[in-house]
């Protein structure tokens, strides 16, 4: 079975999909993003499956992206921002190495901005980005081997804190 060298989780804005691609370049390995799976399996955006046919609909689309990237992919796997959400995926996620990208809330809202691409965050972000946290802090601690706090850093040096953090083996 294959398995990912590094799986990063966190909430919208946390910088997953960036510090994501910035990691696998470090580690010579490529990036895999489950809501980009999701996109591309459904034929539409993330936004659009939400209106469509309602987040149950794409929580298990997603649960099904997630477990194929955990076990087809040996890069660095970027999870969406609510993966964590679903016991199986907590429970594939419990042997493998994760790092919670913690955000403050100020940093998150500043890089998600009022995207509709984000239909959780659609109205009064600031609010709901406080909302989702409270429900999946819990759940990105309970999976994650490492926590990095990347308030004030560049995704390179979030990247850096990963390898170091992990002792992981630069490319």
């Amino acid at each position: 079975m294959t398995a990912p060298r590094v799986v990063l989780v966190g909430p919208p804005g946390s910088g997953k999909t960036t510090v994501g691609g910035v990691l696998a370049e470090r580690l010579g390995t490529t990036v895999r993003d489950t809501d980009t799976d999701v996109e591309r399996a459904a034929g539409r955006a993330i936004s659009d499956i939400f209106v469509e046919r309602g987040e149950a609909h794409f929580r298990a689309l997603e649960a099904e992206a997630v477990r194929a990237a955990l076990s087809e992919h040996d890069g660095v796997v970027a999870l969406g921002g609510g993966a964590v959400l679903d016991a199986g995926t907590r429970a594939l996620l419990a042997p493998l190495p994760v790092v919670f990208l913690q955000v403050a809330m100020a940093d998150a809202i500043r890089r998600v901005g009022l995207d509709s691409a984000r239909p959780l965050l659609a109205v009064n972000p600031r609010q709901q980005w406080r909302t989702l946290m409270e429900a999946r802090r819990p759940l990105y601690e309970e999976v994650a081997s490492t926590v990095i706090d990347t308030e004030g850093l560049t995704p390179e040096e979030v990247a850096q804190a990963i390898v170091d953090a992990m002792e992981l083996t630069a490319a």
